[in-house]
């Protein structure tokens, strides 16, 4: 089960990562945008989703297309769910207490690339062999 420390560790080893506080919750931020932050239901949330809001911690993150969020969704909706808030926007919530460590650390390393400038992604991808250098990371062609 992941916690919030987990969420802080991952998102802040990330090149050019910061912490802001908005709304009195955590948003981890590369270069001031925002990839992964707390997001607990609001009262519209909870009535859209009725018997189904969960009631644990939820975790927003970015994800790299609409399409990929409706994958997201598909492959595991005990622990990825969505809102008529983020209707048409590239986000997922996840209930983080149903998140194991390696499935955290890919919503939140994607979540990163997909908010990352170009360049950055590049970079930190081609330092792990992920890519060679100054190839456009997944999805983010130009």
């Amino acid at each position: 089960m992941a916690t919030w420390e987990d969420v802080e560790r991952l998102a802040l080893a990330m090149p050019e990562t910061s912490v802001r506080i908005s709304w009195g919750d955590r948003h981890w931020c590369v270069r001031r945008k925002g990839f992964v932050w707390e997001r607990p239901l609001r009262r519209p949330d909870c009535e859209a989703l009725g018997a189904a809001a969960p009631d644990g911690p939820i975790l927003g993150a970015r994800v790299e297309h609409l399409v990929a969020k409706e994958a997201l969704l598909a492959s595991n909706p005990d622990v990825f769910f969505t809102t008529p808030h983020f209707d048409g926007y590239a986000a997922v919530l996840a209930r983080l207490d149903r998140l194991d460590a390696e499935p955290l650390e890919e919503v939140v390393v994607e979540a990163w690339l997909a908010s990352a400038p170009p360049r950055l992604a590049r970079d930190w991808l081609a330092q792990r062999g992920e890519g060679p250098p100054g190839a456009d990371p997944p999805g983010r062609g130009r």
